[in-house]
């Protein structure tokens, strides 16, 4: 909670700079990493924006919105950024850059993004745990059972399971970062891979009951963080479009529910697309 409290004040902060900053200034999206595509109506030149952490989610959801019926009739291309920092998020979230994007709900809120931008939830993710991950012993929180390991981590900075809270518990550990031996890696994937493959000791991941027991020990985990809010999809709807809020959403539920994990078929819908007419439900 103490830790909430003060990524949201330095949030404020942050944000505060940028609106106080010349407005004559004109600032171009920092990220550069991007997949695009053009669908069927190449003469439609809306462009629909989406803003995602990997490079592993922009692959899955570049096609799946390419080949929708709604997004083809609307949008005549179909750009996805991807990559972590907390920089790039305020960017494409703050300025209204993104029309779809994957954040945590405590950054919308500092950024006041819903009343400026109009950005809606469509699915969230449920709370979960982090923990240290080994694949020969249990964990201890012990300054020296790190010295000599291997340590897998996400190379995204806002990634609270696989960066923050593994550096958070370092810190409290007394160990200096510059005296581990980490690799960083794009995604949570990526990390079990090394893991089984004894390429890394240890990682900083969620469980995932699903795939996870097959390969590792539930005995070999230790927690350290409970109740961690999960990221929600957002999309910037500037007009009553629901035939686009329902569609997207079933793209991103499908994709999310492909991971083969427990933790994403917990899904939280915002919006009514059973039945017509469409419409916001909103949190449960």
């Amino acid at each position: 909670m103490f830790l909430s409290v003060i990524t949201s004040t330095w949030l404020v902060w942050l944000l505060s700079q940028l609106v106080i900053t010349d407005t004559s200034i004109h600032l171009v999206p920092i990220q550069q990493h991007k997949f695009q595509c053009q669908t069927s109506s190449s003469e439609n030149q809306a462009v629909f924006r989406v803003k995602v952490p990997t490079k592993q989610l922009a692959e899955q959801i570049l096609p799946a919105l390419c080949q929708n019926s709604v997004l083809k009739r609307q949008f005549g291309h179909v750009e996805v950024f991807w990559g972590g920092s907390l920089a790039e998020q305020i960017e494409f979230f703050g300025k209204g850059i993104a029309d779809l994007i994957l954040s945590k709900d405590s950054i919308m809120q500092a950024l006041r993004a819903d009343a400026t931008h109009n950005y809606t939830p469509i699915i969230g993710y449920s709370s979960y745990s982090a923990f240290f991950i080994s694949n020969k012993e249990k964990p201890k929180l012990e300054k020296a059972y790190f010295l000599d390991k291997r340590i897998g981590l996400l190379d995204h900075p806002t990634s609270r399971s696989g960066h923050i809270l593994p550096k958070k518990a370092f810190k409290q550990l007394d160990l200096d970062i510059k005296n581990l031996d980490i690799t960083y890696v794009s995604s949570h994937t990526a990390l079990r891979e090394k893991l089984a493959n004894n390429e890394v000791d240890i990682i900083a991941s969620y469980w995932n009951d699903k795939t996870d027991d097959e390969k590792f020990s539930h005995n070999y985990i230790i927690p350290i963080g409970d109740n961690i809010t999960g990221s929600r999809w957002y999309l910037k709807l500037t007009e009553n479009n629901t035939d686009l809020a329902c569609a997207v959403q079933t793209i991103t539920t499908q994709i999310a529910q492909s991971v083969g994990s427990a933790y994403f078929e917990s899904l939280e819908k915002f919006w009514q697309c059973d039945l017509s007419p469409y419409k916001f439900i909103g949190e449960k």
